[in-house]
């Protein structure tokens, strides 16, 4: 059901966010981090591949130009560019690819005995 929220906050509560912060404890992805969290950094990440964005720049004009929705799509306060850049930089890695393998995981499970669940075996 809408409830007048926009699709990418729909699309993002669908996601297990219990299981992106136990893979974030275990890098201490959140360690000395104030303002810009892990969780802030996916969703702008998420909404940056669903709008096709290649560039930093690109992705900066886009949540720019986006301001005044970014909080009904779960980005809470302002997104700085230099904020972006130096989280993508210096984050590990290791916590986005530990939740990719989780939803790639539960997406087997979820198609196990579907024609897509043999697409979806040989991308995995």
């Amino acid at each position: 059901m809408n409830l007048g929220r926009p699709i990418f906050a729909q699309l993002m509560d669908c996601l297990p966010r219990y299981r992106f912060q136990v893979c974030v404890q275990r890098y201490r992805g959140g360690y000395k981090i104030k303002n810009f969290s892990c969780w802030k950094q996916f969703l702008c990440m998420a909404f940056a591949r669903l709008t096709y964005r290649e560039s930093l720049p690109d992705i900066e004009a886009t949540l720019g130009s986006v301001r005044d929705k970014l909080y009904p799509m779960g980005i809470r306060g302002r997104v700085s560019p230099s904020s972006l850049a130096y989280t993508n930089e210096n984050r590990d890695w290791r916590i986005y690819a530990d939740f990719a393998q989780l939803l790639l995981h539960e997406a087997c499970i979820l198609y196990a005995g579907d024609e897509f669940a043999v697409e979806l075996e040989q991308t995995v």
